[in-house]
């Protein structure tokens, strides 16, 4: 599959919410819609989804496309960052993420960004793989957070 990425749109909104759900990211401490919003406020264009045709076969219909993967970027002039990267659970494994992070990596270095950081969550082994595949490696650094803001 070639995806096409292109920035999210608002109408995107429940499609993102449900892949997030559907790849497990989840969590009863972060609003989903909340963070689209502040993200749509940051730096939308590192906000991309992946669409493919919903009928790839005939070419009249590539006006109709599905979203099939979702992912945040972001860049704060000393490291990038990607957040809620998300492939639909049957096209894991097609290249698709691959895909999404290449193309984060290239519009990050646009920018001048040095370094890409993720962040996975502990115990999460296939994610890890999964980046580790793609040159990602432990940065020896622990992450610490402070919640500014609570989306209950």
């Amino acid at each position: 599959m070639t995806p096409v990425f292109r920035p999210f749109r608002p109408d995107d909104t429940e499609t993102v919410v449900a892949l997030w759900e559907a790849c497990g990211l989840l969590r009863p401490w972060n609003d989903p819609r909340r963070d689209i919003a502040r993200k749509v406020a940051e730096q939308p264009e590192l906000f991309l989804v992946a669409e493919q045709p919903d009928q790839p076969e005939q070419p009249e219909h590539d006006d109709e496309r599905t979203v099939v993967g979702v992912g945040m970027a972001g860049y704060d002039g000393h490291r990038g960052w990607v957040n809620y990267l998300a492939v639909r659970p049957d096209l894991q494994g097609s290249g698709l993420g691959r895909a999404f992070m290449a193309e984060f990596e290239r519009l990050l270095t646009e920018r001048g960004c040095p370094k890409v950081n993720v962040q996975v969550r502990e115990g999460n082994e296939q994610v890890l793989g999964f980046y580790a595949s793609l040159g990602y490696a432990p940065d020896r650094a622990v992450s610490l957070g402070k919640r500014l803001v609570a989306d209950d």
